[in-house]
């Protein structure tokens, strides 16, 4: 989903979990680390594997070991943005923007 650059990312986490089913680990960066996040993903029978905030009180339960696994989509969103246009967000329209993502994920990812 495609936000602005000032919203934080766990305000879409409601929508992109309605679209997960029989999972029972779900990763995600700090940026989701709320409780009402948290809940949600609880609520669908998954585990949240999420680093905790520097300034929770309270730290979840977290294990670095599973959280590695994270890295091959970290590295393919570096990938993207190696090209400038989609670093810089070059183009204003959204389907502008997603018709540039997949024209260069074709590119990088057939070459």
């Amino acid at each position: 989903m495609l936000t602005g650059g000032n919203v934080a990312d766990c305000t879409k986490a409601a929508p992109l979990l309605e679209q997960v089913s029989n999972v029972r680990l779900i990763h995600g960066d700090k940026g989701y680390d709320t409780n009402a996040v948290r809940r949600q993903i609880e609520d669908r029978g998954a585990a949240p594997n999420i680093p905790p905030k520097v300034n929770r009180v309270w730290k979840n339960c977290f294990s670095p070991v599973l959280y590695r696994t994270r890295n091959a989509i970290e590295r393919m969103f570096n990938r993207l943005k190696d090209f400038r246009r989609i670093a810089t967000r070059y183009d204003r329209n959204a389907t502008n923007f997603h018709a540039a993502i997949c024209l260069v994920a074709a590119v990088s990812y057939w070459l």
